[in-house]
This record gives structure tokens, sequence and C-alpha cells, in this order.
């Protein structure tokens, strides 16, 4: 979807910056000095405006979240909603992510939220497509022992095509539904926006929760 320009994007993302890493290619092994505690940390892929991962970030004071998004004009209002919430226990950075070892370290992860990413739709598009499964060993690289993914999706030939490189990438899979509203899982209590508008208008929401073997 086509985002609109905003007035004075830079101005107003300074104004909001209290969350912003402006140097991520220099954090990979210091995320805990970063947050200067222990606490696990997690990351959310693609986080858009930010519902899902400052929600969870509130919800969650004992965890350490980072989101990464790639247009400003976006991450702006996830700036603006973790700014307002106050959270120190969020970072966000701004960039489209190719390797995450160029970020984190390995190990340096418990979990990967990807929330209804760009599914790439055109054949020859695939390698393009975030759950395809070099992307998804080069997350394992960066997740600890026994770390999870979780990816939720409207697009259903995306979830069929995610659940064929789980397992050609060799991750297992602990939880899946092709509605995860109809489900108990903890996640569907987390949601984006563009998640609420389609769920909400009837669309099932796909759900796979996999984990980097012990």
């Amino acid at each position: 979807m086509r985002q609109r320009n905003i007035k004075n994007l830079e101005e107003k993302i300074e104004m909001n910056s209290g969350c912003l890493i402006r140097q991520p290619e220099n954090a990979a092994g210091h995320w805990k000095e970063i947050f200067a505690n222990d606490n696990p940390v997690y990351l959310e892929i693609g986080c858009g405006k930010g519902k899902f991962i400052t929600e969870r970030a509130a919800a969650f004071p004992g965890m350490n979240f980072v989101a990464v998004e790639g247009q400003s004009n976006v991450v702006l209002r996830a700036l603006e909603k973790a700014e307002n919430s106050g959270l120190d226990n969020l970072r966000i950075f701004i960039a489209y992510v190719d390797d995450l070892t160029e970020y984190f370290s390995e190990g340096e992860l418990s979990g990967i939220y990807l929330n209804f990413s760009d599914p790439w739709p055109k054949a020859r598009h695939f390698k393009r497509r975030l759950t395809y499964r070099k992307r998804l060993e080069n997350y394992a690289k960066v997740l600890q022992s026994g770390g999870f993914i979780e990816f939720k999706t409207d697009n259903d030939g995306l979830f069929e095509f995610t659940l064929e490189e789980i397992e050609a990438a060799g991750l297992k899979v602990e939880e899946e539904t092709r509605d995860l509203h109809a489900q108990n899982f903890e996640s569907r209590f987390f949601t984006t926006e563009y998640e609420d508008r389609f769920s909400g208008a009837g669309k099932n929401i796909n759900y796979v929760r996999f984990r980097k073997n012990l």
C-alpha cells in the first residue's frame, strides 16, 4: 500500500526519538547493554505503525522488545506510540533488513514476530518473502536454542508457502491454525492495525508458531 508523505518527517521523528536506535549496525552483541538488563529480547520485523509491539511491550515489562521498519513515514507512528506510552523496554530502528546477523549476534534473540509481511505474490519473487527458507535459516542464527518465530498473515497462499519453507528449513511447528481468532492462542490478543481491519471484516487470520530445535 502506498504511504502518503508526511510534512517535516525527519523533524517529527526527532521529536519522538526516545526509543530510536540510530546506528543499529553497531548493536549486535550489545542489546543487553542497550536495555541495561539481562531480560530476554524479542524482535518484530516490519512493525508498521507499532500497535502490536507497543502493546506487547506494555504487557510484558520484564521482557525487552525491538522493532524494525523500513518506511520512515510508517515507523513515525510506532515511535509516537512508544513515546506516548513511556516504554523503557522497547527500541525501534529504521531499516530494510536482509541479514539479521548485521544487527544481532548468535543466540541474542528469544523470539521473532512476523506480522502480515508482504506476500510478494508473483512466483519469480519468492525469494523476497520473509518466510523463504534461506531467510528462516538466517533468523535461526540469531535465535537462542529453542527460540521461536511467530508468523501471522491473511494471505492463504503465503501461509501454505510458509509451512513448506518451515519444513525445508528444519524448524519445528509448535502451534498452527488457519483461523487464529477462533482459537485460544495468546497471540490473538496482540494485534496489528491491519489485522483488526481484516479480521473485523470476517477474513480468517492464518497463524503458525515454530521453533529452532533444541
